[in-house]
């Protein structure tokens, strides 16, 4: 099968173009056209084989999902004529990325391990283990780089600086927590376990859109749900191997 590696289109009104690590960003006028390309990206490198219809299946996830949501937020989807294209609202990107987190994975697993329990501002509680749901879902978010790698952000901070101002803050927090609720119940009617995500936002004639891609793998971690408790017990129990045999010598 043939794969999408990368497009190269003169769009009629075509004012600019980016090429990300996954689309290929057009601007025509005040829309986004973007292409999902079969190219796969793994920790902000781009992988030198293409996967043939990985970006049709993750343009139309993230459509799915963002027409299952927009009575809770609105997003800048408007629609998509190709299994591969999306056409949306050019918006003015909000420089913080919303990262929600309801179990202890990933980055904040490692920051745990290394013996913090504070994550952009946010406090986490003792005695939890690796991939333990936090009591409630906590959002750890990050300044939204233009080029580069993002990084770690309190709220306190992101207002200090002026990144966003209070009211759009809060607002993105309630978005953020309703949209994240939502994809927990479409997760777990499938099996799955949405373990943490980002969304992205910015605004068109004041106001907050949600943007980009939502509740795709590539945005987000999904755990079966179906033996994650047993998992969890195994890994309890080679937890307390571990520490009886260091405690012996």
């Amino acid at each position: 099968m043939t794969t999408i590696r990368e497009t190269n289109f003169q769009l009629p009104g075509q004012t600019a173009f980016y090429r990300g690590k996954v689309r290929d960003v057009y601007t025509v006028g005040d829309k986004l056209v973007m292409v999902a390309s079969d190219r796969i990206s793994a920790f902000d490198h781009i992988l030198p084989r293409a996967i043939p219809q990985k970006g049709a299946v993750l343009n139309q996830i993230a459509a799915h999902f963002l027409s299952a949501t927009r009575d809770i937020c609105p997003n800048w989807l408007i629609s998509t004529p190709d299994p591969n294209v999306a056409i949306g609202h050019l918006c003015e990107p909000i420089r913080v990325e919303m990262v929600i987190r309801g179990y202890l994975a990933g980055h904040a697993a490692r920051t745990y391990a290394g013996g913090l329990r504070e994550l952009c501002g946010v406090v986490m509680p003792e005695g939890l283990r690796e991939n333990d749901p936090f009591p409630e879902p906590i959002i750890t978010p990050t300044t939204k780089a233009v080029e580069g790698y993002d990084e770690d952000i309190s709220k306190e901070d992101i207002l200090a600086r002026g990144l966003v101002s209070r009211a759009d803050y809060e607002q993105m927090e309630a978005y953020t927590r309703a949209i994240f609720r939502r994809g927990t119940e479409m997760a777990a009617a499938r099996g799955l376990i949405l373990i943490d995500t980002k969304y992205e936002f910015g605004k068109k004639d004041g106001e907050i859109l949600l943007m980009d891609e939502i509740h795709t793998p590539d945005s987000s971690r999904y755990f079966y749900a179906e033996g994650y408790e047993e998992r969890q017990k195994k890994a309890n129990t080679s937890d307390n191997s571990a520490r009886n045999l260091s405690a012996n010598g």
